[in-house]
């Protein structure tokens, strides 16, 4: 159901990869919430993904190639996307994340530190730099919102999730420091949502991804949150309802981040114990 939200506004999805990406959902939402929009991702992104296929479904939306580390590809997005859309934005999604460390099948203690830096660099210094480069080009309308998404290793060890661990924790921080700035020169807010594990392309490549995925959905009183679900929460922060809402890390997790432990987990220890 709709509820025309987003009616009016402008915006830009970083990171919608396919249909499993939850960016793709975002997008989705947005557009059916009245928004207009507009779609960013790395070049090679865009030919392994199926992003033109979402284009199509948000009424032939702009696609345009950036590398989000690139200042100077960010500010071609920015520019591109208002003369597209008309107007200054409304709102973005930060969805970019990725670890040569977690692909290469590096472990923690092991870090590679080139690839370590690309890391960070893609995976949280990217959102500081799509924040530097829209208050630069003044390209945000006042009250406009931003949403980097993260995950709860950022407060908590989930070992082999990696350096990405310390990409979310930078990101969630950056969140914090730029929202600061961004709300006092142009009532910008910021906000990251640390998202329940969700079978994304990128998601599902972290090494027991299926066991974090399971753990949380018997942690979580109301299981976990989908990216369909996490679509609907992204645009009520897009939306003039959460104006107030600014320098947040929120949890999206069906309770998971403040169980201590359920019974069906108790319940399950204990068999295993007879």
């Amino acid at each position: 159901m709709a509820y025309n939200l987003l009616k009016g506004k402008r915006g830009i999805i970083f990171g919608a990869l396919d249909e499993k990406s939850m960016a793709w959902q975002v997008a989705l939402r947005c557009y059916e919430e009245g928004a207009q929009i507009t779609l960013s991702n790395a070049p090679i992104a865009l030919r392994m993904g199926k992003i033109n296929e979402l284009a199509t479904l948000c009424g032939n939306a702009l696609v345009i190639g950036a590398d989000a580390t690139s200042s100077e590809e960010l500010e071609n997005v920015f520019n591109k996307s208002i003369e597209h859309l008309g107007g200054k934005i409304d709102f973005i999604l930060h969805s970019i994340g990725m670890s040569p460390n977690v692909r290469k099948k590096i472990a923690y203690t092991e870090s590679n530190y080139d690839n370590f830096l690309k890391t960070l660099d893609i995976s949280a210094l990217s959102f500081h730099k799509v924040m530097q480069t829209a208050m630069k080009l003044d390209a945000l309308n006042e009250w406009a919102s931003i949403l980097g998404l993260s995950y709860i290793a950022a407060q908590r060890v989930f070992p082999t999730y990696n350096d990405m661990a310390d990409a979310k924790a930078l990101l969630e921080s950056i969140a914090r420091s730029f929202g600061y700035h961004y709300g006092i020169a142009k009532k910008v807010r910021v906000n990251t949502i640390s998202q329940s594990p969700t079978p994304t392309t990128a998601g599902s490549g972290v090494e027991g991804f299926d066991s974090f995925f399971s753990y949380a959905e018997s942690m979580s009183p109301l299981g976990n949150a989908t990216a369909e679900e996490c679509a609907d929460y992204c645009v009520t922060l897009f939306s003039d309802l959460t104006r107030k809402v600014t320098m947040q890390n929120l949890f999206h997790d069906g309770g998971f981040s403040y169980t201590g432990v359920s019974v069906d987990l108790v319940m399950r220890l204990a068999s295993t114990m007879k």
